[in-house]
């Protein structure tokens, strides 16, 4: 078995002693290089790469996002994704049952290399970007992009950090006023407005230190898409809301949500650029967003 070791040495928790400590691991019991990424997009060239070169397993050592890279550049080949837990949230890996340690996660992933387990799964496509767990069209996107501004001034994504960017984004950042979101579902009448879209492959949406946080508890990798939008934006109604995503409950007052389980495809579009997001990392803003499911596109080893 040919394997290669993709590291973002620029992820929150990845460490150089971390990344030998994996090499030697894995050594142990497969062939495998090593490569770092070095730019934007990086990761996602060097699993294409691999892929063609018909290895067998792509590792990844980072966060979500250079994990949805390497998915993108795995999706249909036949190589399979192993991860082990380097960023902040790792919100695909802990959902697929991994350990939120690296050590413990490493441990996980060669006793699934040595049994043989892999799983195929589902993804999601926004536009022509394929997602593991999540995209957003709108609110959370918006956060996102500001954590990112905040993350390349030198400061953490921590999660007292995210909490404190959303309420303060909620309360003065964005027009809680004007819905400017369409849903179009094919063949169908278009319903709105909505305030926002957030789009799950899986469950949980993410995590709040150990807690998951869930709008879409119904949610799965064997699915297709889960859709949540806000209908209204009450301070009284959000809070309520807020509290359901750490229940885990699926009962929202439908005059204020707007919730879809196992959607093959929609598109939502705005009168007005909202901002937009791929797990979770924030791809500009855009007036319309294709979403879609794709069946059996990425095998993991988990």
């Amino acid at each position: 078995m040919r394997a290669l070791l993709i590291v973002n040495p620029k992820a929150t928790t990845t460490t150089p002693r971390m990344r030998d400590v994996l090499a030697r691991a894995l050594g142990s019991e497969i062939k495998i290089d090593m490569a770092e990424t070095t730019h934007r997009g990086h990761a996602k060239e060097l699993a294409r790469t691999a892929a063609g070169d018909g290895l067998d397993v792509v590792v990844v050592l980072g966060g979500d996002g250079t994990v949805s890279e390497v998915a993108n550049g795995l999706v249909h080949t036949g190589t399979a994704l192993g991860i082990v837990p380097g960023g902040s949230a790792n919100v695909f890996g802990r959902a697929l049952g991994m350990s939120p340690s690296p050590v413990e996660a490493t441990s996980e992933l060669i006793e699934a290399l040595r049994a043989g387990r892999r799983r195929s799964i589902n993804l999601g496509r926004a536009d022509d970007r394929y997602f593991t767990f999540c995209a957003g069209f709108g609110v959370d996107a918006e956060v996102i992009h500001r954590i990112e501004k905040l993350r390349h001034s030198g400061r953490p994504a921590t999660p007292a950090r995210y909490m404190r960017t959303t309420v303060w984004h909620y309360l003065f950042g964005t027009d809680r006023r004007h819905p400017r979101v369409t849903l179009q579902l094919p063949g169908e009448e278009p319903i709105g407005p909505l305030f926002n879209g957030i789009v799950a492959n899986g469950s949980p949406w993410t995590y709040f230190g150990s807690r998951p946080v869930n709008p879409f508890p119904t949610a799965s990798f064997d699915h297709d898409l889960d859709l949540f939008a806000l209908r209204k934006m009450t301070v009284p109604g959000s809070v309520r809301i807020a509290q359901q995503f750490f229940e885990e409950s699926s009962r929202h007052n439908r005059r204020h949500v707007m919730t879809m389980h196992s959607v093959a495809a929609f598109t939502l579009t705005s009168e007005i650029p909202l901002a937009a997001q791929v797990d979770g990392d924030y791809v500009g803003e855009r007036t319309s967003m294709s979403f879609e499911s794709v069946r059996n596109a990425l095998t993991v080893i988990a």
